[in-house]
C-alpha cells in the first residue's frame, strides 16, 4: 500500500553498520523539513574518566572526529542546537543519522517518534483516544495528527499531539505491517525500534523494543485520564483490526496494567543513577542532574523520588511543559502516609503553571483539587484569585 509522506516533525534516527571507534561520523538532519541538512548542531562524546570529544556539523549536516572513544553504551553523544530540543543518546553511535526535533510551544502537547532499523521495511504508529484512531489511514485526529508515515525502513513515523484532553485516555502503539499476517514473526522484536517522546524542549521518554519477542503489535504506553504516563509494553500477534479493538478495550477499562518486569537490579541501578543526579543537583548542574534522573525513570517507571526530583529540576530550568508531565506522574505515584500532602503539592504546582500562562479555568480546577485534599492557605488564595480572573472575562 502507498503511503504518503507528510512534513517531519520530531526525531529521525536511522541505523547503519558502526564505524570504528577512531573515526567518529553521523549526519545531522531537519526534523521539519524531511532530508534537509542541518548545520552548525553542536556534537559531543562523553566517557566517565576520558578526555570529551566535540565537533560541529557541516552544511552537508556531517559531523565527524578522530576519537579514541569506546563506541559503546558507556559512551553518551549530546547534539544541540539552539530552537532545537537536545538530543542525548546512548551509543554506537557512529554512522548513524539523527534529526532533530523543534521545542514544541503547547503546554499540553506532545510528540511521538518511532525509528527503527533496515528491517521490516514498514512498521506502523497507532494512536487511540476516545472516538479517535489516528495512523496511517486516518492521519488526521481531534488535536492530534500522524506528521510522517514511513514505509521504507528506518523512520521515522511521528505523531505529535497538539493538545491533550483533560480526563481521557491515550494508548500508543506499533504495529508490524511488513508482516501483518504472521503470527510467528521475530521481525518486530529485532528491529531495533525506539519510541521517544517529547514534551515542551525536552526529550522526556524512550522506549525499546525488546529484541527476540514474536509479536507483529508492540503496544507501548498509556496516558490516563490526569496526563500520567503508564508504561505498558505488551507484545501481541494481531492485525490491524485486532489491534485496533484492543487499543479500544485499554482505554475504556478500569485502569492501565504494567507489562513491565523491573527486577531488583535495576531498581538498584536506577537508586544509584537518582543519587548521583542529587549529588549534580546540588552541585547546581541542574541540566546533568536532569539527564540522570531522566535515565533513572526510564530504567525504573514507578521510581516515584526520581520523578520528584526530575519535576523540581524542570522548574528550576524553566521547563514548565515538562514539570506540568513530572508533577502529574508525581501525582499517580503518590502512596502511603504522605500521599495526600504530595498529590496537594503537585496539584497546586500545576495549578501556578497553568496561572503562569493565563490559563484560569485549568488553574482554578487544580487548585481546588490540591484544597480537596489538604487544607492550606496558598491554595485557598490560589482559588480566590482565578475566580476573580474569571469574574472580569
Amino acid at each position: 500500500m502507498f503511503k504518503s509522506c507528510l512534513r517531519l516533525s520530531s526525531l529521525l534516527l536511522a541505523t547503519s553498520l558502526a564505524l570504528p571507534a577512531a573515526a567518529l561520523e553521523i549526519k545531522v538532519l531537519s526534523a521539519v523539513v524531511k532530508d534537509e541538512k542541518i548545520a552548525d548542531a553542536k556534537i559531543t562524546w562523553q566517557r566517565n574518566g576520558e578526555s570529551s570529544v566535540r565537533t560541529t556539523s557541516t552544511a552537508n549536516g556531517i559531523a565527524s572526529a578522530s576519537s579514541t572513544l569506546a563506541d559503546d553504551n558507556d559512551t553518551t553523544m549530546i547534539i544541540d542546537k539552539a530552537g532545537y530540543s537536545t538530543l542525548v543518546v546512548k551509543c554506537p553511535c557512529d554512522g548513524f543519522t539523527y534529526a532533530l526535533s523543534p521545542v514544541m510551544q503547547n503546554l499540553d502537547g506532545l510528540r511521538v517518534v518511532l525509528t527503527w532499523g533496515s528491517t521490516p521495511s514498514d512498521l506502523d504508529s497507532h494512536l487511540t483516544y476516545p472516538a479517535n484512531h489516528v495512523y496511517y489511514v486516518k492521519k488526521q485526529g481531534r488535536d492530534a495528527n500522524l506528521d510522517v508515515d514511513d514505509t521504507d525502513s528506518y523512520g521515522p513515523e511521528t505523531i505529535t499531539i497538539e493538545q491533550k484532553h483533560d480526563g481521557e485516555r491515550y494508548v500508543y502503539a506499533v504495529h508490524d505491517y511488513t508482516n501483518r499476517n504472521s503470527k510467528t514473526s521475530a521481525a518486530l522484536g529485532n528491529s531495533s525500534a525506539r519510541v521517544q517522546v517529547y514534551v515542551g524542549q525536552t526529550l522526556i521518554r524512550t522506549y525499546n523494543v525488546k529484541p527476540q519477542q514474536t509479536a507483529s503489535s508492540w503496544v507501548v504506553f498509556g496516558i490516563d485520564e490526569n496526563g500520567a504516563f503508564h508504561d505498558i509494553d505488551q507484545y501481541l500477534s494481531l492485525n490491524r483490526e485486532g489491534l485496533a479493538s484492543h487499543l479500544n478495550s485499554l482505554i475504556s477499562a478500569e485502569s492501565f496494567e504494567s507489562h513491565s518486569l523491573i527486577t531488583d537490579a535495576i531498581k538498584k541501578e536506577a537508586k544509584r543513577i537518582n543519587t548521583r543526579g542529587e549529588k549534580l543537583y546540588g552541585e547546581k548542574k541542574l541540566e546533568e542532574a536532569m539527564y540522570a534522573f531522566q535515565d533513572a525513570v526510564n530504567l525504573y517507571p514507578s521510581f516515584g523520588q526520581a520523578y520528584s526530583n526530575l519535576g523540581l529540576t524542570y522548574q528550576k530550568l524553566d521547563r514548565t511543559a515538562e514539570a506540568l508531565w513530572a508533577n502529574r506522574k508525581a501525582i499517580e505515584l503518590a502512596s502511603g502516609k504522605n500521599k495526600d500532602r504530595v498529590q496537594a503539592s503537585s496539584y497546586y504546582n500545576i495549578a501556578r503553571i497553568y496561572e503562569a500562562s493565563g490559563r484560569w479555568q485549568d488553574a482554578l480546577d487544580n487548585f481546588r483539587k490540591a484544597k480537596s485534599l489538604r487544607e492550606h492557605s496558598a491554595y485557598d488564595s490560589g482559588i480566590t484569585r482565578m475566580q476573580e480572573k474569571l469574574n472580569q472575562q
